[in-house]
């Protein structure tokens, strides 16, 4: 870890182990032993980089956490840890059985970790969902600094609190949809604080069209005046504010603090080019070194899922040229129908395969 880095966690960590004994995680619900032999906690954690944020979001956010079946019967063992991050429009309550949803992420990985197919492991989900309904896992002063959050206070805050181990070799990082995204981007840029990455169905990697989303998605987007009428607007028009506020804030321009990618009917090119900027696809080549860093990568999407699956081909091509090591594949299915076996029979494996799990026990 940079020595700068090493300073502001040794800092953040220090501090929040003087507050852990206030702070307790709250277990989230009761589980059946035939069912979920793990357990399932949430705890508050306050994100420095997400305060003062234009949204008025709260910088204090509910992160879920999974611990694995052995995890209160040996208390000398230590574990590695993937933070998995969710899409947009969705939420970590969803994804974490407290809210009914297309998923259920504790009886996935109980399955997995119990039925001896992947090791055990922490897993730990943040809430992103925002006044926008998604953060895109980036820095904005509109949204609040949503990368450095994953990366920074979220990561010393759980090596805080768990037994984790607390090393880019013990951390790994996955995601879904917007979560895929947030997972290349900030993988990408901190290979000192997660050593592998995988991608499920990642949205928004290449640059969109100039007219992203289609014209009477941009006309809609134009009309909306308040946070009233942009909660009753469609997915399409939703994302353009999200991506706005995260690639193109702009501090003067309330009452959304952002910029659309068009005015008065006309297409914006300097806002087109701050969301097109913000495509990993777009900045990959100045992360090659960083790249060559992890210790691996791997990404996959539904072969319905057309517009994604063309653009991990092109993600694939890209690290094959730069002779990048990474697993791909497009597989039969759309944006979520497999996701749940993805994650048990693919993701789990790979972190079990590529994490450190040499200090396991004190």
């Amino acid at each position: 870890m940079k020595p700068s880095r090493q300073k502001a966690f040794s800092v953040v960590v220090a501090a929040l182990m003087l507050t852990a004994l206030v702070a307790q995680p709250t277990p989230l619900f009761s589980q059946h032993a035939s069912q979920l032999k793990g357990s399932v906690e949430s705890v508050k954690v306050y994100g420095r980089d997400l305060a003062g944020n234009l949204s008025e979001d709260s910088p204090e956010r509910d992160v879920f956490i999974y611990l694995p079946p052995s995890y209160k019967t040996e208390p000398n063992r230590r574990y590695p840890v993937v933070y998995m991050l969710h899409g947009f429009t969705d939420s970590a309550m969803k994804w974490f059985g407290a809210q009914s949803h297309w998923i259920n992420l504790p009886q996935i990985l109980d399955k997995a970790m119990s039925g001896g197919d992947s090791r055990e492991m922490i897993v730990a989900m943040p809430n992103a969902y925002t006044r926008f309904q998604g953060s895109m896992y980036s820095n904005s002063v509109t949204t609040g600094n949503w990368e450095s959050f994953i990366a920074d206070d979220l990561v010393a805050h759980l090596d805080s609190l768990y037994r984790t181990i607390p090393t880019a070799a013990g951390r790994g990082l996955a995601g879904h949809s917007m979560g895929g995204y947030g997972a290349m981007r900030i993988g990408m840029k901190n290979p000192d604080v997660f050593s592998s990455i995988y991608l499920l169905s990642p949205c928004c990697m290449a640059p969109r069209a100039s007219n992203p989303q289609g014209g009477t998605a941009l006309e809609q987007a134009e009309a909306i005046t308040n946070i009233e009428d942009f909660e009753k607007a469609a997915f399409g028009v939703k994302a353009i504010f999200a991506s706005a506020a995260a690639w193109a804030p702009n501090p003067v321009n309330p009452p959304f603090y952002l910029d659309l990618p068009s005015k008065k009917g006309e297409l914006q090119p300097l806002v087109l080019a701050k969301l097109a900027a913000n495509a990993p696809l777009a900045m990959i080549d100045q992360y090659i070194a960083n790249l060559r860093e992890l210790e691996a990568i791997s990404f996959d999407a539904g072969d319905q899922d057309a517009a994604i699956a063309a653009t991990i081909r092109i993600l694939d091509d890209l690290l094959s040229d730069y002779k990048i090591e990474h697993g791909v594949e497009i597989y039969e299915g759309n944006h979520t129908n497999r996701i749940a076996e993805r994650i048990e029979t693919k993701t789990l494996p790979f972190f079990s395969e590529h994490l450190s799990f040499d200090q396991g026990r004190n």
